[in-house]
């Protein structure tokens, strides 16, 4: 990536704590991943309300959040070429534009196909704001403070699970779906003014040719992969045309995509900083992390709707605890990724997150608030101590001019990651509902037979359905469980991919390794030139 000249070099500072220059910086990246995680987590619990606006399926609404992602998994491969062509702050504060843009149109949407047209929009903005952010803020600390950065970079990811449905479900409830959106326009305002203030004066001088070639295949690629399998709970099977044909040309074209990488020069995605242990080794360890943690994540409000009937912003509160336990172990786990090799660290949290999970493949009709929230506390605790220090692993043995590349890697591989598990959480656990009984003469609205956990489900959300299909109040007790004893076995799955975990955590460096973020010294590609490191100060 093209460097800024600085004025009068000088060594980054020595001192382990973050002055007030990097965390005047990082609070205009703060406030853009807030936007960007929070409005993911806010949309995730206005579903039902957009079936009863909009008058759509659960399926159809869904893709409110699909478009999002689909959005962001095209935009991010091209943010690494265009930070380095418009230069970070430029490109930092057109992002910001399109999330806020997009978030203000979304709350004029008069049809859920122009809600997920203009989600869209917000998703290319949102799409560069967490690579940029990364890049922005690594450069800014320098490599013995990689640890904390990661910690304060972790604020919103926190944020997000405890606020997001609570403020979500407040918003619905005292007002009405469009503040949702709103509520992005004096943070997006906000963040502009701010950026346009605080981050340094851009001064690109591009020396990559963009690669085409690899755009047309890798973001095409990508887009098509994540449609078909955000298409399989529709679909509810792999046989069906919208779910293989779009999967397997999407395959097609990242396998083309990445045959074709190691030629040219400067390609759209780096692959070969595959070639470092450590970001390979961090990489699959958080990749395997999110498809089972952010799959599962989606099924605990559910539950807390569908199964306990309660209100939005109570399943946000119950939620909360998660969101309080990694509050508490980020920063303490920050300060030590800089002391300690994360090797040593991240199995224990893992093993924390493993213990708090068990419980919900237990979990009945009746469950202890208590103990759920617990459990959900202590998970918390383990997530705080994993998802930043394996960060800081994949990006402490980069180059200066690498970081950007790795960053994109890694952005790429959590929407991947996340996209592929809440399509798989989805699918099995609308096949375990969809094996209850149906009950006879009683359909939904598209004229299917209605099951007898189908039923529980709708009545614990809309009471007036039991006044419409009279029936035994033993049946809704039946149904309950069978729908709790449905997401505990897809729990289980959950369970079994946070296992599985473990065993590349258990490759994680368990010594000490120099950093090079800020080396000044040739990449690992021919023709690269040695780049002087920024330091913001």
């Amino acid at each position: 990536m093209t460097q800024q000249p600085v004025a009068t070099p000088q060594p980054v500072a020595t001192s382990d704590k973050l002055d007030a220059a990097v965390l005047k910086v990082a609070g205009v990246v703060v406030l853009g991943a807030i936007m960007s995680i929070l409005d993911v987590t806010v949309v995730s619990v206005a579903l039902p309300t957009f079936q009863n606006e909009f008058d759509a399926s659960y399926a159809r609404v869904a893709w409110t959040m699909t478009a999002y992602t689909l959005a962001l998994a095209t935009v991010i491969p091209l943010s690494g070429w265009a930070a380095d062509r418009f230069g970070t702050k430029r490109l930092y504060m057109i992002a910001l534009a399109l999330f806020t843009i997009g978030s203000a149109l979304c709350a004029t949407a008069d049809t859920i196909g122009q809600l997920i047209a203009y989600r869209v929009l917000q998703g290319l903005g949102g799409g560069m704001l967490m690579p940029l952010g990364m890049t922005i803020m690594t450069r800014a600390a320098g490599p013995h403070r990689i640890g904390r950065l990661m910690a304060v970079l972790g604020i919103p990811m926190l944020l997000g699970p405890i606020g997001g449905p609570i403020l979500g479900g407040w918003l619905i409830d005292v007002a009405s779906w469009h503040w949702i959106f709103l509520i992005n326009l004096p943070i997006g305002v906000i963040a502009l003014v701010y950026a346009q203030l605080a981050l340094p004066k851009d001064n690109p001088e591009p020396s990559e040719s963009f690669d085409f070639v690899g755009m047309l295949m890798l973001s095409p690629g990508l887009a098509l992969f994540l449609y078909g399998v955000s298409s399989l709970p529709e679909a509810g099977t792999f046989a069906d045309s919208g779910v293989w044909l779009p999967m397997l040309i999407g395959a097609a074209l990242v396998v083309a995509f990445v045959l074709y990488s190691f030629r040219p020069q400067h390609p759209l995605l780096d692959l070969r900083l595959f070639r470092n242990r450590r970001l390979t080794i961090a990489a699959v360890t958080m990749f395997v992390f999110i498809i089972a943690f952010m799959g599962a994540g989606l099924l605990f409000p559910s539950y807390f709707l569908q199964v306990r009937g309660e209100s939005t912003l109570a399943a946000g509160l119950l939620i909360a605890p998660q969101g309080i336990g990694a509050m508490l172990t980020m920063p303490i786990a920050g300060m030590l990724a800089d002391k300690v090799p994360v090797g040593r660290t991240v199995p224990f949290a893992l093993l924390l997150i493993v213990a708090g999970f068990f419980t919900f493949t237990q979990v009945d009709a009746n469950t202890s608030y208590v103990l759920l929230c617990g459990s959900l506390f202590v998970m918390g605790l383990g997530m705080g101590g994993t998802m930043m220090p394996i960060m800081t692993s994949a990006l402490r043995t980069l180059t200066g001019h690498e970081v950007a590349r790795g960053s994109t890697l890694v952005n790429i591989l959590q929407q991947i990651g996340g996209s592929v598990g809440a399509a798989v959480m989805s699918v099995i656990l609308t096949k375990e509902l969809n094996t209850s009984q149906p009950i006879p003469g009683v359909t939904d609205p598209s004229g299917k037979p209605l099951s007898e956990a189908g039923l529980a489900i709708a009545a614990q959300q809309r009471p007036e359905l039991l006044q419409q299909f009279p029936v035994d109040p033993s049946l809704i007790e039946r149904g309950l469980d069978f729908a709790a004893d449905a997401f505990a076995k897809t729990f289980w799955v959950a369970f079994a991919l946070v296992l599985l975990t473990l065993i590349p955590a258990a490759l994680l460096p368990r010594r000490r390794e120099r950093s090079h973020l800020l080396d000044d010294q040739p990449g690992d590609q021919p023709g690269d030139q040695p780049r002087t490191p920024v330091v913001v100060h």
